[in-house]
């Protein structure tokens, strides 16, 4: 539960200042994004799973791209699909922490986010596709 204060908003043992500026806001930023990564490392099998597929991937990456662009469009397609994972893993916790009973809304959401993600996979084939034949 979220508290507001003064000068700050409380929720749970976090506390958001939105008066930090420069370096501190930034680290601030990068700790609470190594925190999301490990929460979905930790909860969620799917970015797991694409995670393992980007270690194993991105050595094939760099010696089946010819140039710098084909690397960088085969490891990106991989990177999008991460980033759209994560993205669904935020929409379901909010559905599921807002959302317990069964409602119309919740599963459009829910499956609109899985949606985004099978768009991001169909797009990281047709990349490696169109890299290896092209």
């Amino acid at each position: 539960m979220c508290v507001r204060h003064v000068n700050s908003i409380s929720c749970g043992s976090r506390v958001s200042k939105p008066n930090k500026t420069g370096i501190a806001r930034i680290a601030d930023a990068t700790g609470y994004s190594w925190s999301g990564l490990r929460a979905a490392f930790k909860h969620e099998a799917a970015f797991r799973q694409e995670l393992y597929l980007l270690f194993v991937l991105t050595p094939v990456a760099l010696w089946l791209g010819d140039s710098g662009v084909e690397c960088a469009l085969l490891i990106g397609s991989m990177l999008l699909v991460l980033m759209v994972e994560l993205v669904n893993s935020a929409i379901e916790a909010v559905v599921d922490r807002f959302g317990g009973e069964l409602h119309e809304l919740s599963g459009r959401a829910k499956d609109v986010g899985s949606a985004a993600v099978l768009i991001s996979i169909v797009n990281m084939f047709v990349v490696w596709l169109l890299v290896i034949v092209g």
